[in-house]
Order: structure tokens, then C-alpha cells, then sequence
């Protein structure tokens, strides 16, 4: 077993120490890595060498769909409000609100952020949020990394609530306590997270002077709406219904309790309604189009649904069909809301596809490193070599293992890149460890999920689309160098609270809903 662990850890290492350490290029680190993983799966794990490419070939085709796909489509539609003039609007609408960075942050990287998140995922809550930033300013590798870290909670309930609906489906949990207890864990980060939004804007501690009230309602208005409806309704709107409530309760108290100088008022530009909502209307169609294609709208859904494609891709046991959703998946809602708001906003069809052709050719080193790694991690869970790491930490930590059980989810997500895969991957792992140490398993089951929250912001795969959303390709390094830090202090503080409270049994929650 340790023989396997060690090989297994070897293309994580590589990943660590090129990307952070050597600071080689993410398009050359994750190649380079995708090769030694695919050199390890067959000779020291005995995977089969056409059930090693074709795993790899699955991982290279997720990578392009949908997650470059969607990349493309996020970026699309803010190259097109920024070309309309639209960004311009909003960043006025905004700024007679506020001009201060810091308000602003909490604003668009944390409120509007967690609601892209919510209602699309794939990358489009770090994307879009960072474009808008740099236009208020803000340093382009600053930015990235506050998107980064705000892209960390509210991806637990993303894309309509399917991370943990997920785990729910592989662990056979009743998914309504299980939500339940996850926003109960994410509780404390949330009210923390918009406080070092707030230190990283502005440099230091004392940036949260004269704002603190705000930002610690920024955290409890996300955080209590998503605890009540997760409890009450389920896992698919604690997130939009938080952020929602996050976004207008920031606004209001930034005008009610933070006056800006009137001459800085006087100089912002006026927007009439209509030229506000026209400017917002792209980002209001992807809304619209993102939660009509989602499970709150079931008929709809199935219908989108129907026109898919389905291709056998890995050869391998229990090899699943890789699916095209051509419809309903979220790059096809954006791009075509995209191409409806543009239109309205009186750019021609012609221009829309010369902006769509340049956002796909600047993207072509983002599109290299993602497939690389999702194919990684598509060949390292085929040949076991992600569960051989799992497995070795259950046996090295024993008793004390809960208090590492958010490293688990924290590992698939860094390797996979998605919440979702590190539930598939884990879920049934972490059970499994709580039965045996006789703990309360939705509290253990849900420290995988809040886990792979941390893991979302090292992840290569998310690094790349930060670093393509700032338009600063070759700095992932940077950016990975600078979050990690952040990283470790997340898990700390979620791998000591959880395993706290967990012991002292303060939430019983398997009981409350026996």
C-alpha cells in the first residue's frame, strides 16, 4: 500500500514543485505532469496502455467540454460589455454607490462572484468577477487571487446545488441533512472570507477600519439565508438566495452607513434606467437562461436535455458514455445570451463573432493546460491512484482521522479541478472511515465537501482561468505562490474547527432529524 502511495503522490509533487517552486510555465508544468502520470498509471499501476490513453483522451475532451467551453463563453460575454460600453455603465452605476475598492470587492468578487457561481460554475465566478475588478483598477494579479479566494464557499452549493447533490447520490445520505450540516460547517468561512477580501484590497489589517460593520454583514447575509434554506428547502438555492441576499444588504449598507466625498459623486457620470439595464442585460440573460435550463425548471431541463450527445471514450471497467449536453450546458446559455444582449446593445452580428474568434485564439495556452490536467486527474482516479492516497491517510491518522477528513476533499479538488469529482471520488471513502470510527457521518461526509472548497483555489485547472481572465498568461506561478498561503490558513481553520465542534457533538444533527 505505501509503495502505491508514494508513486501516486509523485505527479502531486511535481505539480507543487514546478508550478510553485521552479515557477515553470502552467501550459509546460501540466503536460510534462499528464506524461508522468500516464508513465506511472501503466508501469506502477498496471493499467492497461489503451485504458490509460483513452482515460486520458476522456480527460482531455471534459477539459474542452465543458469547462474551456464555458471559460470561453464567460470571457465572451465580458469582452462584449466591455466593447458596448456596457462594463463602462455598470462601473459608474456601481461607483455612485461606492467608489471604495474595498466595498467594491465584496460587491462584485464576493456577492455577484458567488451568484455566477451558483447559477453556472465552470469557472465563470473567477472569469468575469476579475474583468470587472481590473476596470475598478485594481492590480490584475491582485484581482485573480481575491477572485481565487471568494470562488471558495459558494462553490459548495454551485451550479445549482449539484456538488452536494452529488455526494448526497454516492454516499446514499438523505440530501436535505446533509446541505443542512454542510452550510452549518461553511458558517465560520464565510463570515471570515469577506474580511480578507477586504485585508488583501487594501494591504494589510487596517484596511478593515471604516468598513467592518460592512463586511461582517457581507458574511452574515450569505451565510444565515443559505444556512434556512438548505434546512428548509434543500441543496439547489442556498447559494443564489445567499449571494442574492449578500449583494443587496452590501449595497444597502454601503448607503446608508459609508458616505463617499459629493465632488467624487459630481464627477461620476449619470446613467438613465434603461441605459443601466441595457448594459446589464447580457449578465441578466445568463441568469435567466442559466436557472429556466437548471432542476428548478424540470420540463425545461429535460427538454434541453434531449438534444445530447453521448461517445464511448474510455475502454476500461465500468466505463462510463462521455456526454455532450449541447443545450443545456452552461457555455451554450451564456454564449447565447451573450449574442442576444450584444445585439440589443447595437453591436452587429458580424462584430460578436470577430470578438468570440479572439477570445478563443487568446485562449489557446489556457485551453492546453486545462486538458492536460483534467486528463491527470481523469488517469490517476482510473488507475487508483487517487484513492491509494486517500486510502494510506485513513490508515496513517487512525482515530484522529476526522480532523484530516477536509484534506481528502481538499486533494480532489486540487487534482480534478471540480467539487463534484472530489465527492465522487471521496464520498464513499469518508463514509466509510465515520462507520468505522463510529462518528456522525453526514458531519464527516460533509468535511469532504467543505474541503474541496480550499482545494478550488490551488487547483491548476482554476489557476489557469485566472490567470487567462486577467489576460496575463505565465503568471500562474505568481498567483499559485500567493494563494497558497491563504490556502493553508483556510484548511487550518476548517480542519480545527470541524474536528472541534464534531468532537464536542454541539450540533447533533443526525439526531435533530431522526
Amino acid at each position: 500500500m505505501w509503495i502505491s502511495f508514494l508513486l501516486a503522490l509523485i505527479p502531486i509533487i511535481w505539480l507543487i514543485y514546478s508550478l510553485a517552486i521552479r515557477k515553470t510555465p502552467a501550459i509546460k508544468a501540466c503536460s510534462i505532469g499528464l506524461l508522468i502520470t500516464i508513465v506511472l498509471a501503466i508501469l506502477g499501476f498496471n493499467l492497461s496502455i489503451v485504458d490509460t490513453l483513452t482515460g486520458a483522451l476522456e480527460g482531455i475532451l471534459m477539459g474542452l467540454w465543458p469547462i474551456v467551453y464555458v471559460i470561453v463563453a464567460a470571457l465572451f460575454t465580458y469582452n462584449v460589455s466591455n466593447y458596448s460600453g456596457g462594463i463602462k455603465i455598470i462601473q459608474d452605476t456601481l461607483s455612485s454607490i461606492t467608489t471604495d475598492q474595498r466595498i467594491l470587492v465584496l460587491i462584485i468578487a464576493w456577492g455577484f462572484g458567488g451568484f455566477l457561481e451558483a447559477i453556472a460554475g465552470f469557472g465563470t465566478a473567477v472569469a468575469i468577477p476579475a474583468g470587472i475588478l481590473i476596470g475598478f483598477g485594481l492590480n490584475p494579479i491582485n484581482a485573480a487571487i481575491i477572485c481565487l479566494i471568494a470562488n471558495t464557499t459558494p462553490t459548495a452549493f454551485g451550479a445549482i446545488g449539484l456538488p452536494v447533490i452529488t455526494l448526497s447520490d454516492v454516499t446514499n445520505l438523505p440530501v436535505t441533512p446533509l446541505s443542512f450540516v454542510i452550510t452549518l460547517q461553511l458558517a465560520l468561512l464565510i463570515i471570515i472570507i469577506p474580511f480578507l477580501l477586504v485585508i488583501l484590497t487594501d494591504g494589510g489589517v487596517k484596511a478593515i477600519k471604516g468598513v467592518g460593520l460592512i463586511t461582517l454583514m457581507s458574511g452574515l447575509s450569505f451565510s444565515i439565508p443559505q444556512i434556512l434554506v438548505a434546512k428548509f428547502v434543500g441543496p439547489e438555492l442556498p447559494a443564489i438566495v445567499g449571494s442574492i441576499c449578500c449583494i443587496l444588504t452590501t449595497v444597502l449598507m454601503a448607503k446608508l452607513y459609508h458616505h463617499q466625498d459629493n465632488d467624487i459623486k459630481e464627477n461620476i457620470e449619470k446613467h438613465s434606467a434603461i441605459e443601466i439595464l441595457r448594459a446589464s442585460l447580457p449578465f441578466i440573460l445568463v441568469f435567466v437562461f442559466v436557472v429556466l435550463a437548471s432542476s428548478l425548471f424540470p420540463d425545461i431541463q429535460h427538454l434541453l436535455g434531449k438534444v445530447t450527445s453521448y461517445i464511448k471514450v474510455y475502454t476500461g471497467k465500468d466505463a462510463e458514455l462521455f456526454k455532450i449536453n449541447w443545450l443545456s450546458s452552461p457555455g451554450t446559455l451564456i454564449l447565447l445570451a451573450t449574442f442576444i444582449g450584444g445585439l440589443i446593445q447595437k453591436v452587429s452580428f458580424k462584430k460578436l463573432g470577430q470578438i468570440l474568434k479572439s477570445t478563443i485564439f487568446g485562449l489557446w495556452k489556457t485551453l492546453i493546460t486545462i486538458c492536460s490536467i483534467v486528463a491527470l486527474a481523469k488517469v490517476m482516479g482510473y488507475a487508483g491512484m487517487t484513492s491509494a492516497i486517500a486510502a494510506a491517510l485513513v490508515v496513517l491518522m487512525g482515530p484522529i482521522y476526522p480532523l484530516v477528513a477536509p484534506l481528502i476533499g481538499a486533494l480532489g479538488t486540487f487534482i480534478t479541478g471540480s467539487d463534484t469529482s472530489a465527492n465522487v471520488l471521496f464520498g464513499n471513502l469518508q463514509l466509510s472511515s465515520a462507520k468505522a470510527l463510529g462518528v456522525n457521518s453526514n458531519w464527516v461526509v460533509g468535511s469532504n465537501m467543505v474541503g474541496a472548497t480550499a482545494g478550488k483555489m490551488i487547483s491548476p485547472q482554476s489557476i489557469a482561468v485566472a490567470s487567462a481572465a486577467i489576460g496575463q498568461d505565465g503568471s500562474e506561478s505568481i498567483i499559485l505562490k500567493q494563494v497558497a498561503k491563504w490556502c493553508l490558513l483556510y484548511l487550518g481553520i476548517i480542519c480545527i474547527f470541524l474536528y472541534g465542534i464534531g468532537n464536542c457533538q454541539i450540533f447533533c444533527v443526525n439526531r435533530s432529524f431522526s
